[in-house]
Parts: structure tokens; sequence; C-alpha cells
């Protein structure tokens, strides 16, 4: 009897254990010396795995996979074991497909996917942009962007489109000829453990873009990029994917030649219910931004837990050190390059969206520039909550401040002025408590007032100190 039992408990309770089908890309033909063009085989082994209901793609260790253009598959896992690299082929004319639909001047996709579901990339390995192949001559801050007709060859390296839950985990992305990871209209994602090393001198080397996208969770990540690390927006392009909304950023380190983390410029609808929190910035030009431009509006943002290092970089790229900066401004249209595509169809002028709602805590700011928040008018910055955030400005490299910037814009982008701790300009209302202004033992000659406001409809100051580093 006892004996009946535990055979009826045991097929009760038994597991049916089933190993995922693997499907390694040297059987389908990759041959991993460097210099041979495996996408064909990459691509095989892929469809291959979708086809028989999902599975894991290995690119097995020991090997350099060169490789073109190649697409995702749903219920695929490509997985990039440690010692294993996938390198960008550096033949230009393999690069067609646009980034931006018939937008066809920023950018082609080299890794893609578009309508797919659950979709992973995973392990230690490395995915390779080869970004110098696509560069001009190397410059001091930048290098030389080659010049183009009508498609611009480099690649993104990675676009997804249009998908649902994805997984990217534990890989290393690195040197990325333009953005690096660009999802649109994607949903249910979740990126974690990556390590993201792209140029500083690369520009439009973006680390993660979440473009029209929704329900992302970006955790434990390291991110380096001449562009902005993390960036939301909602670009014209891919409009009817609505929102980009309900987002989660948290332990993170950036080092970035722009913003760290920033929300906008391109932003023709909404951009709302984010948090980000616990993340270490350093060695940047912005650290915490939203920069609007578009007729899209940005509400309900928490900062939250950041240490945040910024220096002055050159011209070339947007910023001026500051730590945390808002701005709402319309859309510059004296080139092409900040208009055509940028502006709703058919006209010539845009508009820009309000910012409220947003909110800063724990905030320790170290650097060569103060807090700036300025709009074009009242209305359009508002309901913005400082609340023990820390600023000190200490002098750290050579270059030229006493700068606020407002690129690109329809108004003066660079403009001269004493660099307060915390600038306020054109905005409704503020709240600043339990916060600080320290003057470093290096205090910039462009140093002005701790706190400076021009033209602000209601700002309650609580608990605001300024003091002096003592050597």
């Amino acid at each position: 009897m006892k004996i009946k039992v535990f055979i009826v408990l045991a097929l009760l309770f038994s597991v049916r254990v089933v190993a995922q089908q693997q499907y390694n890309i040297i059987k389908f033909g990759a041959i991993g010396d460097g210099k041979t063009n495996d996408a064909v085989a990459i691509q095989k082994a892929i469809n291959a795995c979708s086809a028989a209901g999902g599975g894991q793609v290995i690119v097995p260790s020991g090997h350099v996979f060169l490789s073109g253009p190649f697409d995702l598959k749903s219920f695929v896992e490509l997985r990039v074991e440690g010692g294993a690299k996938i390198l960008a082929s550096p033949d230009e004319s393999l690069y067609t497909k646009s980034a931006f639909r018939e937008n066809k001047g920023e950018g082609t996709i080299w890794i893609g996917g578009e309508k797919l579901e659950q979709v992973s990339v995973t392990g230690t390995g490395v995915i390779d942009g080869n970004c110098i192949s696509f560069m001009g001559e190397e410059l001091s801050d930048s290098y030389v962007l080659k010049p183009f007709n009508i498609v611009d060859p480099r690649p993104h390296l990675l676009t997804l489109i249009d998908c649902k839950k994805l997984n990217i985990d534990g890989v290393t992305f690195q040197n990325s000829a333009y953005w690096t990871v660009h999802l649109v209209g994607c949903n249910d994602v979740s990126i974690s453990n990556i390590t993201l090393l792209n140029s500083i001198k690369i520009r439009n080397s973006d680390g993660i873009d979440l473009d029209h996208s929704k329900n992302v969770r970006i955790n434990n990540c390291y991110i380096e990029s001449g562009d902005d690390c993390i960036c939301l927006k909602n670009r014209r392009e891919y409009e009817e994917y609505g929102a980009c909304e309900n987002i989660v950023i948290s332990n993170c380190t950036m080092t970035s030649s722009s913003c760290a983390i920033k929300i906008g410029s391109e932003n023709m609808d909404r951009i709302s219910h984010v948090l980000i929190n616990n993340c270490n910035i350093r060695n940047s030009n912005r650290g915490l931004g939203i920069q609007n431009r578009d007729e899209g509006t940005v509400s309900d943002v928490i900062f939250s837990n950041c240490l945040v290092e910024s220096k002055l970089f050159s011209d070339v790229w947007w910023g001026k050190a500051e730590p945390i900066y808002i701005t709402a401004y319309p859309r510059a249209t004296a080139n092409n390059k900040d208009a055509g595509w940028r502006l709703p169809k058919g006209q010539t002028k845009g508009k820009v969206g309000a910012v409220s709602n947003i909110y800063f805590s724990n905030i320790r700011c170290t650097g060569e520039s103060g807090v700036y928040v300025s709009g074009e008018s009242k209305d359009k910055i508002s309901n913005i909550y400082f609340d023990q955030v820390s600023v000190l400005l200490n002098k750290s490299t050579k270059e030229t401040g006493g700068v606020y910037d407002r690129r690109p814009s329809n108004v003066e982008g660079l403009v001269k002025s004493p660099i307060a701790g915390f600038y306020f300009e054109n905005t409704g209302y503020i709240s600043l408590i339990n916060s600080s202004v320290t003057w470093g033992t290096h205090k910039p000659v462009y140093a002005g007032k701790a706190l400076e406001q021009k033209n602000t409809a209601e700002t309650r100051v609580v608990n605001f100190h300024e003091s002096k580093m003592v050597e």
C-alpha cells in the first residue's frame, strides 16, 4: 500500500525537464575567423531556431564572427558566450536599411527585428559595432563624420521595433557607430547587467534609446558613451506607437560626453511615469536632463538617490556641465538636422509641450556648473520639486565656462551668463527645500549667485543654504 501511494505521489509531483534546443551558428556554416562575413550562417541558425518553436542560438566562445546585417526572430535567445564576439563588418555597402524608415540620413540597422515576441540577447560575450571603420579623421574631442549622399551607412547596433517581452542580459555592447540599443514601440522589456562601452569621442553613439516604448526596466548596467547614455523619446517617424511610459531605471553607473540620462529632445507625444533611482554619474557633461523641443509633454518623473559629477566639454557636445537641467523651447529650424523630419509634416515651425510634476530627491551634484531650469514661458515648466539637492560648484577643467546651453532651440542657443547654483527662468511653481550650494576651493571666475530667478511665477524656498569650502 505504501509503495502504491509513493508511486502516485511521485507521478503527481514529478517535473518533466526538457532541455532547451540549441543552435550553434558554426553548425550552420559560420567560420569565426574575424574575416569571413558570417551573417548568412547566423541568420540560418536564427531562422531554424524560430521555425522549430524557439530555443537558443549559440555564438560559441573562442571566435570572432564578422557579420553584416541580420534579424532576430520570435522565441529566440541569441546567446553570446564568454570569449565570443560578433563584430560588425566594415563594408559600408552592406548597410542599406534605414533606422528611421523614410528618413535615411540618420543611420542604418545592423542587428534588427520587427513585430517579435519573447526575444532575448544574453551571455557574457561581446557585440562590437566596429565604430572606427565608419568614422573620419580623429580630432582632439571627437571624430569627423564622413559625408554621405542620401543614406548615412553608420549602423545602429541593435534596433528592435514593435516587440513584446524582451530580455537583454549580461552582454557587452561596444564601439557602436550610431545608437547602440534602440527600442521602438516595444512593451515589457528588461535590460539588466549589461556593459555598454562606446567611444566618448563618437557623436550620436547613444547607449540605450527608449522610443515610444512602455513598461521597461533598466538595472545594474554600466554605460560609457559619446552621446546620451540612456535617452527617452518619441520620434516622429514612429508616431503610431504612442507614449513612452512606465520606465524604471535603477542601480546604473554612467559616463557621457552629452547627458547621462536624458528625456527628449525628440518628443512628439507623451513621456510620463518614470522612476530613476540609485544611479552614479561620473565625468559627464550633463547628468540628469529634460530637454523638450517638440509638442509632446513630459510629466510625473522622479529622480532620487543619485550622485552626479559633471564637467565642461567643447561646443561639439550639447551641454555646459549642468548636473541637472530642464529646458522647454520650440525646436530650432535653422538647419535640416533639427528641422525636416523633426517637425510635423508640412510645417516649418514647431511648438513645445509642457514639462510638469518633476521631482528631484537626495541628489548630490559636483561640477563646473549648476542646476539650470529655463522655458519659453511660465506655463511650459511648472511643479518642479527639489528636496535635498546639493550643488558643489568647483572648476576642474581648462574649458571656458560661464555659458548656459539651450540648443537646439529657436532662441539663442549658447547664452553667456554668470553661473548660479540654481537658476530658474520663465517658470511656474518651483519648490526648493533642504538644499544647498557650496563654492569649491577652485570657485569658477564665472560663478554667480547661489540662487537666481528671472520671471518666475512662484518659488517656495525652505532651508536653503550657501557655503564655501575651507581648504
